[in-house]
Formats: C-alpha cells, structure tokens, sequence
C-alpha cells in the first residue's frame, strides 16, 4: 500500500511550506513510526478513507469521541437541521441547557457544567478553578498523565510530549513549573511525601482516572480511593480528567465503574459528538466560583457552539442505551483474546493492557503499571509493527505512548480482519528479531 500513498506524500510536503511541522498537532505528525502523515479526505463506519483512496479500519477514532463511528445517521441529522438555523451565535441556547443536563444526569460527582472548546480548556480551567476555590497555588500531577498544553500541566508530560522526546516544553517558565509537583502513577508513597511536605499549599490532584495518553494503565485496587481519602483529609480538590475515559467507558466514565466521586471532571470531544468542544464540572458549590457566579474568571466567545451541542446531545441521546456498552465490551474482548492468543502462540515480546473499549499493545515483555515501565518499551518494534498494520489496512494511533480505541460499528468480520492482521504482523516482526 505504500507506493499508494503519493498524494499524501506530496500534500505533506505542501503543508509543510505553510504549518510548522506540516500538522496541527504534533500526534498527527508520525515522526514516532518514521513515516510521513496519512492525510484523510474521510470516514465512515468503522473506516477512514485517505485522499489517495485507501481504506484503513480505524482504532484511532479521532481519539476517542467517535464512539458510534464515522457519520452516525442521527448525529447527521442534527447537524444539517441547526446549520440551516445557524452555525455560531455567541449568545445563550436551549441545547446548552439540555446537554448539560444529561451530563449532571449521567455523573453523581457533577451538580454544574461549564462548556468550552476544547479538552485543554476544561484542564486550564479545572486548575485555576481549584486554586481559586481553595486559595492554593500547588497542583499534583502524575507522571506521563497529558492534561493538554497548558503551562501548568505541561511538565513530564505523556502523550504526543513524550513521543517526541520533550521533557516540558520551551516557553513554560520555571516559576509556573514550581507550582505543578509530579509523581509517578500508582505510587501511593510518593503521594503521601508531598502531601507531608507540602501540606496545605495543595489545590489539588489531577489524574486520568485510566490513562490514554501512556497508554491505557488502569488504576491499581484502592489507588483512586486513596486519593479521594487524601485529598479530603488535606483540603485539596480531586480532578478526574475524563476528556479520553467520560462517557467512553460507561455512561458515566471512570469514576462509574471504580464508584469514586471526584470534586471536579473534564470531558472531551465526545460529548462534541467528536466536534471540538471540552467541559469541566463538579458540585454545586466549587462550580459557583465561575464568573460569572463567582470571582474566577473564564469565558470563551464559542463555547457551548450549537453545532458541537446538537451533535453532542445526539451522539449522548445514545449512550443513554447501556447496551452500547455491553456491545463495546463484547468488541473488546474478542479482540482482547485475539491479541493475547497472537502473543502467547508466537511467544512474542508484548503485553496486552484493556479497559473497555480502550487498549494499547505494548512492546515489552513486562507488565505495565505507569510511565517508567512504558519508558522501557521497544518503541522502534513498534514503529514497524505500525508500519505493518498499516500496510494491511489497519489505522492505530502512530504512538506507543496512546491508547487505542473501539467504535460501535465494528463488525465481527472487522475485528476478526483485525486480529489475522496482527498474528501476520506480529509473524514477520518475529521472523525479523
């Protein structure tokens, strides 16, 4: 398939001229897998379609939101019905309203919903929120954790940062830095030092409840109730970022499945029906510190945009259907036992993490708790593993350090294509050691 690939080739070379790096996202960028970026003229279903026509199962999803798949008809409809009514006021609508609710309906821990336009937003937003509530300035974070590009939380960041080799990022000053304190995920001793250090400077911990952005890690057995202890007896706030697990997971995300209730959660594209648009939430009290209730300030001209509200209220319309999430775990676990047949019958050197309708194959023989053991992964193993799959029609995130993701439209003949496609490529990957 590669020689089929010219017109991106030469459409990267265009971009190239006029955006720095010829992406507006370095995760877009493919600089992990050495390959240049397959640009895509569209989706449907299960499928992405490049510009050159070639057809790739995907798992990438838009990273995440496209849980129903590509063009879900009732989503479609919604969004044709409101660009005839309009596609951006700046002022107030009903479908605000009307989406928050099913969000507060959905999340015991959430009273009130900000909207905003991105999952970078909700996180900036979250922190500053809770440093303004609190009239702390510290925030912990955990260790390859991506919380978006803010500067507060751009340090030792997973992600597309870790990808490239990038410990924080050049333009974040030292001072800002200071006030984010980073310990590894899963450690509950490193947790306690700060806390005892620290003490009562502490706003907050921020985590992805599972991450994504490492990989998908799941939580060890009373780790989150070990935060939400801790937080409570010091006066901090806990913050879920849910912008990758929220709504994907359950209908009310991680903090559903592991029943911990955070002070504040961060949502993505997802309830955006895959649109741009984010939100942070939480109880009633800390949320009515938000201008203009309260005196932290936060605004966004677009926010709430009618377009990402119709396509979002549709696509969560859906989800209220509980046997989307039973039909997802059904997905997840052929596959699942697919991989890992694949694994144990080439005695390959992988390891297999899945929550949900999330996963990552990892290229290490050892298990995989948080991000130094992603760290020892063989990332140009799964360079070609990438190009491999590809070659075979199979669309992944091109990152070890990022979770993969299952649609809805999967069919049973899709995740049966992919599994052969992994035993072949696992095969010649063998062969090759």
């Amino acid at each position: 398939m590669s020689d089929q690939r010219k017109k991106s080739v030469k459409a990267f070379k265009r971009a190239q001229k006029v955006i720095p790096g010829g992406v507006n996202s370095p995760a877009r960028a493919f600089s992990a897998v050495e390959m240049d970026p397959i640009f895509i003229e569209k989706g449907e279903g299960a499928y992405l379609y490049d510009i050159d026509g070639n057809q790739y199962l995907d798992y990438v999803n838009s990273w995440g939101p496209m849980i129903l798949g590509y063009n879900p008809p009732q989503v479609i409809k919604k969004l044709k019905k409101q660009l005839k009514k309009g596609t951006s006021f700046g002022a107030p609508t009903e479908i605000e309203t009307e989406i928050a609710e099913l969000i507060v309906d959905f999340y015991q821990a959430v009273d009130k919903v900000r909207m905003v336009n991105s999952g970078t937003e909700a996180t900036m937003s979250a922190i500053r929120l809770a440093r303004g509530y609190t009239g702390r300035d510290k925030i912990i974070k955990l260790e390859g954790c991506y919380h978006g590009h803010g500067d507060s939380l751009l340090v030792d960041a997973g992600s597309g940062v870790a990808t490239l080799g990038i410990k924080g990022s050049p333009g974040v000053t030292e001072n800002t830095a200071k006030e984010t304190i980073v310990v590894p995920y899963n450690d509950q001793q490193a947790v306690e030092k700060v806390f005892k250090e620290y003490g009562f400077e502490i706003a907050g911990i921020i985590l992805e409840p599972i991450t994504g952005n490492m990989g998908v890690i799941a939580p060890e057995p009373g780790y989150l109730e070990f935060l939400r202890e801790i937080t409570r007896k010091n006066g901090a706030l806990l913050i879920f970022d849910e912008v990758m697990t929220g709504f994907r997971l359950a209908r009310g995300g991680a903090q559903e499945l592991y029943e911990i209730e955070p002070d504040l959660s961060t949502f993505g594209k997802i309830i955006g029906g895959g649109m741009p648009v984010g939100a942070y939430a939480g109880r009633e009290e800390i949320m009515d510190y938000v201008a203009p209730a309260g005196p932290v300030y936060q605004a966004g001209t677009l926010s709430g945009n009618p377009m990402a509200m119709q396509a979002g209220l549709a696509t969560l319309k859906e989800l209220k259907n509980k046997k989307v999430y039973s039909k997802l775990e059904k997905k997840a676990e052929k596959l699942e036992k697919g991989f890992k047949k694949n694994i144990e019958e080439l005695e390959f050197p992988a390891y297999f993490n899945r929550v949900g309708s999330m996963f990552t194959l990892f290229f290490t023989e050892q298990e995989v708790k948080n991000y130094q053991d992603v760290k020892n992964c063989d990332l140009d193993l799964f360079a070609a593993y990438f190009k491999e799959m590809i070659e075979q029609g199979i669309y992944l995130p091109p990152s070890q350090f990022e979770a993969n993701f299952i649609s809805a439209a999967l069919s049973e003949a899709d995740l049966e294509k992919t599994i052969t496609a992994n035993y072949q490529a696992l095969k010649k990957l063998k062969a090759e050691l």
